[in-house]
């Protein structure tokens, strides 16, 4: 990895690595903090796709020829190893056991991918919810983010929640404050908490058993 390194960088809150639609000749893997990744329509509309977290590996998911089919942009101050996107395929040659890593991250981001998905088409606004915090709690507990309190510290606005579930801004309010009366989440403008993580789990059909050790490059 080190002779693959091109540098490190670091982010602000709110900073932008890679832009929609723009080309870029870097790859990144995230050493701290957390990133947002979304996609937005002419009108200014944006969907959040996924949120990432140390380990993940940034510049694979668009083709490598091709403009950024998404925004990147620091949700907290961030840490970033950088390396050049030509290197790639010479450097997975070379070393087949970090490229399997690579290809297991890969997966593993397809794989949340669909419960998002899934929440959009089928969950209702409070299982959405509760997926998603759970979501959270368990990547952050993955990483070192969070410990067993099943509390997260993360400055997630409601406009944010919404962009990522698909629900307006009032439907979101009234969803937060129903799941904190029925005490499944608690979710305030800085901080998530989980009570109960197993009984939030059922609730929101996540399955945390597929979790396991992930790598980190």
């Amino acid at each position: 990895m080190q002779e693959f390194k091109a540098g490190e960088i670091r982010l602000d809150r709110g900073d932008v690595l890679i832009d929609e639609g723009a080309s870029y000749d870097r790859l990144y893997t995230l050493l701290e903090g957390v990133l947002i990744r979304s996609q937005s329509l002419e009108d200014g509309r944006r969907q959040i796709l996924n949120f990432m977290f140390p380990g993940d590996l940034i510049g694979l998911q668009g083709a490598f020829d091709e403009p950024s089919s998404h925004t990147i942009e620091a949700l907290i101050d961030a840490h970033l190893c950088r390396f050049k996107r030509g290197d790639f395929a010479g450097f997975v040659s070379k070393n087949p056991g970090l490229a399997y890593d690579i290809t297991w991250l890969a997966a593993k981001e397809e794989t949340a991918l669909e419960g998002h998905i899934l929440s959009l088409g089928q969950r209702n606004a409070r299982e959405r919810v509760t997926y998603l915090a759970v979501w959270l709690i368990d990547r952050a507990q993955s990483t070192c983010l969070a410990d067993e309190s099943n509390v997260l510290a993360l400055p997630i606005t409601q406009s944010q929640i919404a962009d990522m579930l698909g629900l307006s801004l009032v439907h979101t309010n009234r969803t937060l404050r129903q799941l904190q009366r029925e005490g499944l989440v608690e979710w305030k403008s800085r901080k998530i908490h989980v009570p109960d993580l197993a009984k939030a789990a059922d609730f929101a059909q996540f399955d945390r058993s597929r979790e396991k050790s992930r790598p980190f490059l």
